[in-house]
């Protein structure tokens, strides 16, 4: 990755989280660092003036910054600061990262970030990936053991840059990637003759799907020849065995479909319940 990492911060608790990971991140893959505040004057009491609210919104993204940097001494950031709407101002930036990092406000009645217009259309729309992070998250999370778990499906090509992300993840921070393909019995009329002969071949449903897996892996596991792979092969919906072992991991990694429909773009619904449900920082990566 050596486009620079964006992180979006309005000053919330989530999003310097998100800055936090976004810095750290930045540091182990050896690139810049980039931080956005879009936001739009609204007159309120005491604070009525443009240049007064500016003057806030600057002050409010400069502490943070200077955080960031005291922290972590050597690292190149940059700061962009415009007034106009949210949504277009991260797919803007977006647009020239390596990734965009957003805080996600987590579980409760109203999940947050994610139901909200902003998140669900930047995440749906940005041509890079978005890794939405929960206020709490702490770099101490990051620890070894703890795993960069990836959802795998569809075939080779169809997953090549959702593990390649979680790959360099992996590689940059020394962890282990879990690799994770769940399957379900297929209807009877999706049987045919090719598809019968190809499980014949394979033994089965589960070899099938286990060689389906390891095909998919093996250019990652050519290029990144250091980091461990643990093959995850389950029966069951793809959320559902992503998130029974979401407690092990420091970075879940999840795709979407870069391509609009005639409603138009789409998260996908596994992405959308592992956004809802992850407890660990989720990464959504666009592909083809």
């Amino acid at each position: 990755m050596t486009r620079p990492i964006t992180a979006g911060v309005d000053g919330s608790e989530e999003s310097l989280a998100a800055l936090a990971w976004a810095a750290r991140e930045a540091v182990r893959h050896g690139t810049a660092l980039r931080v956005v505040h879009a936001w739009g004057f609204e007159p309120r009491e005491g604070a009525e003036d443009r240049q007064a609210q500016e003057r806030w919104v600057r002050e409010t993204v400069e502490g943070a910054v200077a955080d960031v940097t005291g922290r972590h001494r050597g690292l190149e950031v940059t700061t962009e600061v415009r007034e106009g709407e949210t949504v277009a101002a991260l797919l803007a930036a977006a647009a020239a990262s390596g990734a965009l990092v957003l805080g996600s406000r987590g579980h409760g009645a109203v999940v947050g970030f994610l139901l909200g217009s902003v998140g669900q259309q930047v995440i749906a729309e940005a041509p890079v990936p978005v890794v939405l992070v929960r206020a709490g998250d702490r770099a101490a999370d990051e620890v070894a053991g703890h795993e960069i778990v990836v959802g795998q499906q569809g075939d080779p090509q169809d997953s090549a840059e959702v593990l390649r992300f979680a790959f360099e993840a992996a590689a940059a921070r020394g962890a282990t990637v879990r690799a994770v393909r769940a399957w379900t019995l297929p209807p009877l009329f999706a049987y045919s003759p090719g598809s019968l002969k190809l499980l014949d071949d394979a033994g089965g449903l589960e070899p099938y799907e286990q060689k389906a897996l390891a095909d998919a892996l093996r250019p990652l596991r050519e290029r990144f020849p250091d980091v461990h792979v643990v093959e995850h092969v389950e029966m069951g919906s793809a959320g559902q065995v992503l998130l029974s072992v979401a407690g092990r991991a420091q970075l879940m990694v999840v795709g979407r479909r870069a391509r609009r429909t005639a409603v138009g773009a789409r998260i996908g619904s596994v992405a959308h319940g592992v956004l809802h449900h992850a407890g660990c920082p989720v990464a959504v990566v666009p592909h083809s």
